[in-house]
């Protein structure tokens, strides 16, 4: 039977890699998002913390680079899940994201974990995916306010439980448990409390309120990426 444990951030991370044979990164808006998004469509993202990290990886690799969203025209590939449902099948991406990122990398240095990236939109597969391990962490990603501290964010603290709530039979943390009963109290509403959340406010304000439409949309996804040298590739 699987253990289950959630926490949040970069710290609570750091926690659950200690005893965790698996973990699940959840940063709903939206870079997991991203990650499940281009999952569906064949392609391996590598993650950086910004945009300058990512140009020399992305000629390199030969790989398109992702824009910031306040720099991309509407045409282009940025960390907006919308944008990447225009995705060519197959080759690759470097995606700046500093939470997303930040967590992938803290992660990466336990080779040993099996680290996955989950959301709403996946959140059974990456159940699926995470049932084979008997220790399971689950990491809400959070935002940061403007001193870098964290700010939970109540999408990811949705997207953490969601996946609890499909490990059916699992036994659970009280905070996995806190979790699952809050998505599950939130599920008839969920469309409307993302939009409603501060980040999905604050995408609204940026012009960006369709990619709160892509996170919640809830099992859209049947794909899960895993991340492998230094890429979440996906699984076949």
């Amino acid at each position: 039977m699987s253990e289950v444990d959630v926490d949040w951030g970069e710290r609570g991370l750091a926690r659950l890699l200690t005893r965790a044979e698996a973990v699940a990164i959840v940063d709903v808006l939206s870079f997991s998002t991203c990650i499940s998004v281009a999952a569906d469509r064949g392609v391996t993202v590598y993650p950086v913390a910004t945009g300058d990290d990512g140009i020399a990886l992305a000629e390199r690799l030969g790989a398109r680079l992702a824009k910031r969203r306040r720099d991309a025209g509407p045409a282009d590939t940025s960390l907006s899940p919308a944008s990447l449902l225009r995705l060519p099948p197959g080759g690759s991406l470097v995606l700046p994201s500093p939470n997303g990122s930040a967590l992938s990398a803290i992660a990466a240095r336990i080779p040993e974990v099996a680290v996955f990236a989950g959301c709403l939109r996946n959140r059974s597969a990456v159940a699926a995916a995470l049932g084979a391990f008997r220790r399971i962490g689950i990491v809400a990603a959070g935002e940061r306010w403007a001193d870098h501290s964290l700010r939970p964010a109540i999408e990811d603290w949705l997207g953490a439980g969601g996946i609890v709530d499909a490990l059916e039979g699992a036994t659970l943390t009280a905070e996995a448990e806190f979790a699952r009963t809050a998505y599950r109290a939130a599920r008839p509403d969920l469309m409307r409390l993302m939009h409603d959340s501060l980040s999905g406010r604050e995408l609204a304000d940026e012009l960006h309120a369709g990619d709160v439409d892509v996170a919640a949309e809830l099992d859209g996804s049947d794909r899960v990426a895993r991340l492998v040298d230094g890429a979440y590739r996906p699984l076949p």
